[in-house]
């Protein structure tokens, strides 16, 4: 596999002054952003081991190239006047192939302007699964970072959720609160994530463009119809999940571990697509049974 280059990221001037004022539109359109997508023959593939799209100024999507895991999962990070948030570290721990600290800590390197300073970094997780975690290693033991642990108990004590998985927990980065909907089902463990600055909702493993695993059948029943009524009752710009597995064609998803996808899917769902799936659940009932959708696929394990 050839060296991968990092694609040149956007540091915002200012961003981490405490007494900044910070741009909350969102500069790129999701529904039409071009992810790289691996290559038919990753020895000549030239992209970048991640691509990093910032969404405004201090909001940031990255995906993994396929060519060096053919999960290619997407991470995302937001940042505050006090501390950042990087939910998810990708399927890869060698830096030297997957530079995600590297790139992390160039997003969020303070300026030179007075006042400013560098930020507390929590290092979470959607789910506790490999392709989501394997980074983590890169973060341990660096200063001023934080990695939670990847137990029920470890992401209720971080964002003080009191009832697991019946209320919601939060984090307030300074002057930017995410809250956290806990959906497991997926994964155990697995939660989703409102930004109130973008009003972007993270949905892991549990929603997205393509095979939707359910471990726990029951669990995941009653987590999208959770994640079904805070989506309807919260403004939401995109739901975004961490992979995308189905084709531009309806109904059809590539084929588990390629490494080259030139039709995906756009990333972003809609609400109608959420509802579609907790209609399809509550018509399944209690027995499970793969299901093909236009953008997604029901798939009990």
């Amino acid at each position: 596999m050839k060296t991968f280059k990092i694609l040149p990221v956007l540091i915002a001037i200012g961003l981490y002054s405490t007494s900044c004022s910070v741009s909350k539109n969102i500069r790129a359109s999701l529904n039409k952003t071009k992810w790289i997508h691996g290559a038919a023959n990753c020895k000549q593939n030239k992209d970048e081991a991640i691509q990093v799209v910032q969404l405004n100024t201090n909001t940031w999507i990255l995906r993994q190239n396929k060519c060096i895991n053919y999960e290619a999962p997407f991470m995302f990070l937001f940042a505050g006047e006090k501390k950042a948030l990087l939910m998810d570290t990708g399927a890869t721990e060698d830096s030297s192939l997957f530079p995600l600290y590297e790139t992390v800590a160039k997003l969020l390197t303070p300026t030179a302007k007075a006042g400013s300073r560098a930020l507390e970094l929590i290092v979470a997780h959607t789910h506790a699964h490999g392709d989501h975690i394997a980074g983590d290693i890169q973060f341990k033991n660096k200063p001023n970072t934080k990695v939670v642990g990847l137990n029920v108990e470890d992401v209720t004590s971080v964002f003080n959720i009191k009832n697991w998985p019946v209320e919601n927990g939060s984090i307030d980065l300074g002057n930017r609160l995410l809250e956290i909907i806990p959906i497991p089902g997926h994964q155990q463990a697995s939660i989703a994530v409102y930004d109130t600055e973008t009003n972007i909702l993270l949905t892991g493993d549990s929603f997205y463009p393509g095979r939707l695993y359910i471990r726990d059948w029951p669990a995941f029943v009653v987590s999208t119809q959770r994640l079904l009524d805070f989506a309807t009752n919260h403004k939401v710009s995109y739901l975004l999940g961490n992979h995308i597995e189905m084709t531009t064609t309806p109904g059809k998803d590539y084929v588990t571990g390629t490494t080259y996808q030139p039709d995906e899917h756009a990333l972003p769902l809609k609400i109608t697509e959420l509802a579609e799936l907790n209609n399809a659940l509550k018509k399944l009932g209690d027995k499970p049974a793969k299901e093909t959708h236009d953008s997604f696929i029901i798939y009990p394990k």
